[in-house]
């Protein structure tokens, strides 16, 4: 390496990066433990939270908002059809399209999962100030805008 290169750590937001990094993936695993006991998994909550919220969307729209590849859509909404999670239907103006549905067991699960989700969340997150809370919210909206951006000129 050039002497005149810096290594990663010694770079002043090194510790930043890597605190967010391992804070996102701590949270991960301790939602994913605390989800066992409905038999689910993060990207299922993610997927039933989505459809909670936006009932109808389509495959492709729920792909895109959660940042992953149609494949992985493909593999999951099986399952959670086969389950009785979700459900799939034809769109009625455009039969390629299939849209999301959550069945009732669905929407029950996603309410116990939404409240396990919410109580960790303030566990992890209460002794911050609102305010530093909000903040650290701004910071990494503006990440995610960069690095969106930069999948865009990617692509």
């Amino acid at each position: 390496m050039n002497k005149n290169q810096s290594l990663p750590w010694d770079h002043p937001r090194f510790r930043s990066w890597i605190a967010v990094a391992r804070a996102c993936q701590l949270m991960q695993q301790s939602l994913g433990r605390s989800l066992s006991e409905l038999d689910i998994k993060t990207p299922h909550l993610d997927i039933l939270i989505n459809l909670y919220r936006f009932e109808g969307i389509s495959q492709q729209e729920l792909a895109r908002k959660l940042l992953v590849g149609r494949s992985n859509m493909s593999m999951l909404l099986p399952q959670m059809e086969k389950r009785g999670l979700i459900k799939r239907r034809g769109d009625a103006k455009d039969k390629r399209v299939l849209r999301l549905f959550l069945t009732q067991e669905g929407r029950d699960i996603t309410e116990k999962a939404m409240i396990i989700q919410t109580d960790l969340i303030e566990r992890v997150l209460s002794p911050e100030p609102i305010e530093q809370c909000m903040a650290m919210a701004d910071s990494m909206e503006r990440i995610i805008r960069v690095l969106q951006r930069d999948l865009v000129e990617e692509d």
